[in-house]
């Protein structure tokens, strides 16, 4: 069965912790969706580990979209969220309306995910106002990383907590149907765990959220520019690709690949003929 806000909901409220990896493309979203992962997240992460940028602040509305097409496509029974890309939301609730209403109408994703907290709790209201739901992301926000000085743990003081609790309440009201909390004290992000109807999904935020997202790359060992303290890495899949890389590079250069079995043949009559 597909997953759905309810599914979300009821996991939530038996206690059922919740699975989320982020994806960007047809052949991943096959692969998470037979391992059963609850929720795909087409997240503008792909801007550092798909196109290469430094930040996810160059990612655009049409990356997104055709990414998410694809992550849609895969998907059978997984929950998909594709993340409104900077700018795309921040001016005021219509712009934000309009952009999620495109990526949702072009890519048949189940929701958009946007960051902030009582800042962006209008912009929230007007997509859920049109039946598009939204997962809300607070705490450290990627798309203001220039502003809080780089990628650092947040809610550390009475006042930060305060805030970021506040924020949490804050896009609940207005409608979210989920929130990430990412790089918070686990005992913070329990807590808003605690005080929250709705289901939050941790990165680096301690096992009290009740769910957990991590970057696929980063917990597969393929992405070594940089890696976080809150990844575990599951399997060191990029070691595996670079040596069959070498692997294939060495039988090409040496001639046993490709071997008879890899091969075409042809009647011999029809080569005789030609001229």
């Amino acid at each position: 069965m597909k997953t759905t806000v309810t599914t979300l909901l009821k996991m939530k409220a038996s206690g059922e912790k919740i699975s989320m990896l982020t994806c960007y493309d047809y052949t991943m979203a096959r692969l998470m969706d037979e391992a059963k992962i609850e929720c795909l997240l087409v997240g503008d992460s792909l801007g550092q580990v798909v196109l290469g940028y430094e930040t996810p602040l160059s990612v655009t509305l049409d990356d997104m979209i055709h990414h998410a097409k694809a992550v849609v496509r895969g998907a059978k029974q997984a929950f998909v969220v594709v993340d409104m890309p900077f700018m795309t939301y921040q001016v005021n609730a219509e712009q934000a309306l309009v952009n999620a209403g495109r990526l949702i109408q072009e890519t048949g994703a189940q929701a958009v995910k946007l960051e902030g907290g009582e800042k962006v709790a209008p912009q929230i209201a007007a997509i859920v106002s049109a039946g598009i739901p939204v997962v809300a992301h607070i705490g450290l926000t990627p798309q203001s990383v220039h502003q809080l000085g780089g990628y650092k743990v947040q809610g550390k003081t009475q006042a930060a907590a305060q805030q970021l609790l506040d924020d949490a309440r804050a896009v609940e009201a207005a409608g979210a149907c989920a929130v990430v909390l990412e790089c918070v004290p686990a005992a913070l992000a329990a807590k808003v765990s605690e005080r929250l109807s709705v289901p939050t999904i941790g990165i680096g935020a301690g096992a009290g959220c009740d769910g957990q997202v991590l970057v696929w790359q980063d917990m597969l060992g393929m992405f070594k520019d940089f890696q976080p303290k809150f990844v575990k890495q599951f399997a060191q899949v990029g070691d595996t690709m670079q040596e069959a890389f070498a692997r294939f590079r060495q039988e090409v250069r040496e001639g046993s690949f490709p071997e008879a079995v890899h091969s075409f043949t042809i009647d011999e009559d029809v080569l005789s003929r030609l001229y």
